[in-house]
This record gives structure tokens, sequence and C-alpha cells, in this order.
């Protein structure tokens, strides 16, 4: 047999120490030639199994045909198959260790068959034609505390859709016609990152892709893995970043999975207090078994290198972390030392960190940790848990009780605008508004504004100047950009038609701009984790619900002032503070018409020069007319001291030791 694709002792060895880093590539089915004859290798990890044969269209299901002989001393059963090649389906028939029959897809095969099917597909990935060598090449010089980062978070299946007199799968664009679309949305949006939800293969839509049953599959509800690639060279072309939500905390009870895999807790904890999610009804990985550790740095490993992923969004972290995630007294089980940590998953993630982004410069690891748990960005050699970013859950918390209110109220409530600035620099951020705000009856971003109609387009381009404002990373979810009403379902389509409605229109032309100002000025970015990066004016006008603030760049040139203005009351004279004299020219103006506000810009001023005149504790200030809801960004320089010129001194010669002084002669006057 091949040895490049043969199960070595050597894997065993890697396999059996969780080092096997491109363990894809042996495990799972792979057509190869030997000895002239084409045909695909099969390879799988059963240990407990008594007996194992693959069964497929290739010979017709068939138990007995295809028996594989032995398994070596790992548990790994390998055959293989002449005249089986890329297309075929297939499952692992399993005979476990009490006897029982089992019908299992291969937890390492890349294709799968399209739900409601559960088969495994032979697929060849060898002929894939990689065209962004100039991106990865690029991406290793990416450093995501330095650069822009605005993520837009998309659910390819409900994205878009065609319509049913196309003949599309149920309406869906496959990979290649949302790369083509979506890519080009992105870059005129201003968005640099899109990420992906639901790509790895899973039976059930109403899922999202969160209840994983093909962890090296791109799901085939959009097409083949060659379509998956052809996708993600086409964001990059465009340059735009790819990161996909990857699933490691859990995994479904479904018979063709990878639950009681081989007839025994092989992937999972035996003891249901240690291996099951009693609120969500799946089972939990043993990470404390190097096999199944190995199994999952491999697959995030395939996806940034082999697939050229961007980055991981890992689901779910705080569920990893406490062993006594969701469980009642009695449903868990301490570590070592009585307490609720998941030592196993703390080690893994330091593993998983430190391997994934050691070995590739430039891409991000993002934790979706909902709780205080410490150090999640911080330097795994400081017993940190090494994630290049973290999901900032408090901010997103405090932001929509804040604006769900209805302006009378937010004076009582000033302070959920304000607290996150206090821990803003404990980790390095993103601030999210993701799908889970606007799903089972939680209402559309739109929808949770107070006001009408109007005032609910108001209230959101408040809403995301201040999201930009703040420090961190930025991630919008699909459809708020627009002004989605009704809140998201992966069953439909979003509701573009709403585009043809003037505000909608002018809420993204908005977002836009915001965007683009963001990618514009490092203020914004290059200083997210520099406590120096950020100032507040005036935290406390608590009375009129209004905020001003400063993002400062780094050399001092290009900073911002953002005033904003958060209920309907507008102030002619108001007055902001500001750190230096100088000219503030007004570079975003939320109640401009062109947005959909009611300011007459005709008379606005759109340049200001700041005072001697102390406000806000600042030595000068600005005198400035704000509307209701209106909210402004402008951008100003430090001021520039000029030095004093230099007065010349005048250097009395050098006295030798042991030499006088010359005497000076005391003048004469001149009669």
């Amino acid at each position: 047999m091949n040895n490049d694709y043969q199960f070595t002792e050597l894997d065993q060895y890697l396999f059996g120490h969780a080092t096997h880093y491109d363990l894809y590539k042996k495990l799972g089915a792979h057509p190869i030639t030997v000895d002239g004859k084409k045909g695909t290798y099969f390879a799988v990890w059963a240990p407990n199994a008594q007996r194992v044969s693959v069964i497929g269209d290739f010979n017709g299901w068939d138990t007995e045909e295809n028996v594989i002989s032995e398994k070596d001393a790992i548990g790994v059963w390998q055959t293989f198959i002449p005249d089986v090649g890329a297309g075929s389906m297939y499952k692992y028939f399993i005979t476990g260790a009490d006897g029982q029959h089992i019908y299992k897809a291969d937890p390492y095969g890349n294709q799968a068959e399209l739900r409601p099917g559960t088969a495994s597909i032979v697929a060849d990935l060898t002929d894939l034609k990689w065209t962004d060598s100039s991106w990865m090449e690029t991406r290793r010089k990416f450093k995501e505390d330095e650069q822009p980062m605005v993520i837009y978070e998309c659910h390819i299946g409900s994205w878009m859709k065609h319509p049913e007199c196309d003949g599309a799968v149920e309406g869906f664009y496959n990979y290649r016609e949302f790369a083509e679309r979506a890519a080009d949305y992105c870059k005129d949006m201003g968005y640099t990152h899109i990420e992906l939800m639901g790509i790895a293969e899973h039976p059930f839509d109403g899922s999202w892709g969160y209840q994983v049953t093909g962890y090296y599959a791109p799901t085939s509800r959009y097409g083949t893995p060659n379509d998956f690639q052809y996708m993600i060279n086409y964001f990059h072309k465009k340059g735009i970043g790819v990161i996909l939500d990857w699933v490691p905390a859990h995994f479904p009870k479904d018979e063709c999975g990878l639950a009681n895999f081989d007839g025994c807790a092989l992937y999972e904890h035996a003891d249901p207090r240690q291996g099951e999610h009693p609120e969500w009804g799946t089972k939990i990985f043993n990470y404390g078994k190097p096999e199944v550790k190995n199994f999952l740095l491999a697959n995030a490993l395939y996806w940034i290198e082999f697939f050229h992923i961007d980055g991981l969004r890992v689901d779910a972290v705080a569920s990893m972390l406490y062993l006594d995630y969701g469980k009642k007294d009695g449903q868990w089980v301490a570590n070592k030392y009585g307490e609720n940590k998941n030592l196993d998953a703390i080690e893994f993630f330091k593993h998983l960190n430190s391997l994934v982004l050691g070995r590739n410069k430039g891409a991000v690891m993002i934790a979706e940790e909902s709780t205080a748990w410490p150090q999640v960005t911080g330097d795994v050699e400081h017993n940190g848990l090494g994630f290049s970013l973290k999901w900032n859950m408090g901010w997103m918390n405090d932001f929509l009780e804040y604006m769900k209110l209805d302006p009378y109220f937010r004076k009582g409530n000033h302070y959920k605008m304000t607290f996150s600035t206090s821990y803003a620099y404990s980790e390095r951020y993103v601030l999210v508004l993701s799908h889970d705000e606007v799903v089972h009856l939680k209402c559309s971003m739109w929808s949770k504004m107070p006001g009408i109609y109007e005032d609910k387009f108001s209230n959101l381009r408040a809403g995301y100047t201040y999201m930009t404002g703040h420090p961190g990373k930025k991630l919008l979810f699909m459809g708020q950009d627009f002004g989605q009403v009704r809140e998201w379902s992966e069953e439909r389509e979003l509701d573009w038609y709403l585009l043809g409605t003037e505000l909608n229109k002018k809420l993204q032309d908005y977002v836009r701009d915001l965007w683009h100002l963001y990618e514009k000025y490092p203020a914004l970015y290059a200083t997210d984790y520099d406590s120096n990066g950020f100032e507040w004016i005036n935290a406390d006008d608590a009375s009129r619900s209004i905020y001003s603030f400063v993002r400062k760049s780094k050399d001092g040139k290009d900073n911002l002032l953002f005033v904003l203005n958060m209920t309907p009351v507008a102030y002619p004279d108001y007055r902001c503070g500001c750190l230096t004299k100088g000219t503030y020219k007004l570079l975003m103006n939320s109640m401009d018409p062109k947005y959909g506000g009611t300011e007459d810009t005709a008379r606005s001023k759109t340049s200001y020069t700041s005072e001697k005149a102390e406000c806000d504790g600042k030595p000068y200030s600005i005198a400035y007319d704000l509307p209701g809801y209106g909210c402004a960004v402008f951008v100003y320089q430090n001021e520039k001291k000029t030095a004093k010129p230099a007065v010349a001194k005048t250097v009395k010669p050098a006295v030798k030791k042991d030499e006088k002084a010359p005497v000076k002669k005391p003048a004469v006057k001149k009669k």
C-alpha cells in the first residue's frame, strides 16, 4: 500500500500524543493509485469495534463485501478498495463491543450527502487550484490589534435565495454564486471580513450549523468542496478575509454522527455528568483523550491551512471552560481540586491557539466567551488562553438594554453606555451585534428601537455611531445594516426589498460611510487595545443623555471627536469641551437628510475653531448646533507647540589650572 496514505507506527505514535497535526491526510477516504490500480483508501478510528466494513453504492451497501481485516495497535482500521473513486457514497458498518450493529458516516469525510441523507462521499481534494498567494503573503503581516476589522456575520442559506423556478437546491445560492455577490457587497459596504455560520456539515437546518456531524466536510447544501474552495479564493481576490464559526464544544446524538461511535463513548465522556449537556441534548467532547483532542486540533488546521480560512470564531467557549455550565447540582463532576474549571479544556485551548497562531501568522482565533474568565486573550506563557480576540458580550448586553429604552428613561441608565470603557482594555475585544440578538422573539435591531417609524432609524444611526467610536473591532449580522424589520429566520432570505424604501436605503448609506470612515482613520482601530487611544470628554451628562469622547491616533494626526445625543431633544446652544485648540472638521452628521435626518444642512457649518473657553473640564471648547438624536464625528489635529527661538549663550573660555583668569578692566567713561 502507498505509504503516503497508510497509517504507520509513526502515525499511531503522533495520534496517541495529540500531535498528528495532518491527521486528516491519513484518516478518512482518499482516492489513490496502488500498483497502477485506481481506488480509494479508507481509514477510521474505532478501537472498541469488533468488526468494521466499508459499505456504499459501489458494493450495493453490502456489509460483507469490503470487511476490513484488522485494526492496528491504536484502533485504526484501514483498507484499499479498487475502482472506488470521487463521488462514491459510503458509510462504515461497525459491530460494537457488545455486538450491536452501527451505521456511521466518516468522522474525517470531506464531503457529505445532502440532508436528509447521511452518507459520506469520497472527495478528491488534490486538484484544488489556489490563486490567492498574494493574499496569503499579505495575511502573514496582519496584526489584528493594529489593523481594521469590520466583520459581516452571514448565513449563506438565508442571505439571498433564488426564485423557486430557477431549479437551485431549495433556492440556495451555491458557494460560487454567493461569493460573487457577497464579496462585492462586503467590499462596497466597507467590511474587511466575512464570518460564515454553519459551514461544517449538519443534518438540521434549524441548528444553523451548530450541531455538526461532519467536521471535515463543507456542507453540501451549497455545493462541493471544490465550490467551497472557489468561494475562499474569490473573497481573497476581492480583499475580504474569511472567518468560520467552529464548534468544538459539543456534538449531536444523531445516529450517523460521533456519538457512541464504535458502540462505546469514544469521542465523549462515558459518564453523562461529564459527557452531556442536559439543556442542549448534546454530547461533550472528552478533551483529556489525546485522540479526541487531535481530532479537533487537526480540524482547526484543516480549515486554516488546507482551505486558507483566515480565522475561526470558536463557539460556546464558556460551556467548555466550566464543568457545571448549564447543569444543576448532581449533574456535574468537580475537577481534582474540587473546582468547576475544566482543566482538560483549558489545556486544549492553550494547545489549540499556540498551534494555530504559531503556524499561521496573521490568522485569528476568536472566542465567544460570555463570562468574566480572565485572560481569554492573554498569552499562554502568562497563563492566558491565547485567543486573538474575544466577543464583548457585556458591551452587547448593556448597549442593547440601553438602546431599547424610551429616551425619557435613558438618563437613569446612562452608565450602561459608559461602564464598558472601564474594562475595555482587559481583553482584546470584538463588539458584536450577532445573529443571537435578532432571533427567538428578540426582534431585529430596527424593531428593538423605541419611537415611531422615523425615530427607529434615528436611534439605529446613533447606536451604530457609538459602536464605531467605541474601542474594539466590530461585527454586525447581515440585514442589520439596512434596517431589516423582521427578525432573522434561516428559512427565508433577507428582506432586500426594503432597500426600495427611502429610510432603509439611507440607513445602509450611513452604515457604509461609517465603515469606510472607520477604515480611513487609524484612530478608530490602531489604538483599540491601548488605553491612551480613548478619552472621555464628558461621560456624566446623564440628564441630557449626551456622550462625548475622543479617539486618538498614535501620531497625534487625525484624532476624532464623537458627540452623541441619545434623545430627540435638540440643543442649539450645545458646547463641547476640546483637548486642544485648532480646527474641528465635521466628518459625519447622523441627522443629515442624506442619511434620513431632518437637520438643515444648508445652514450647518462643517468647520469649527475651538475657543479658549473651559467646558467639560477641558481648556478649549466648540459650540455646535446639536440636533435631536444627532451624532457628530469631528476630525482634528493635536496642537503643534511652537518652540521658542534658542538664545545664544556666551561661552567663557576655559581657564587652565594654575592659570589666572584675565582681569576685566573697568570701563572708562569718556568726557
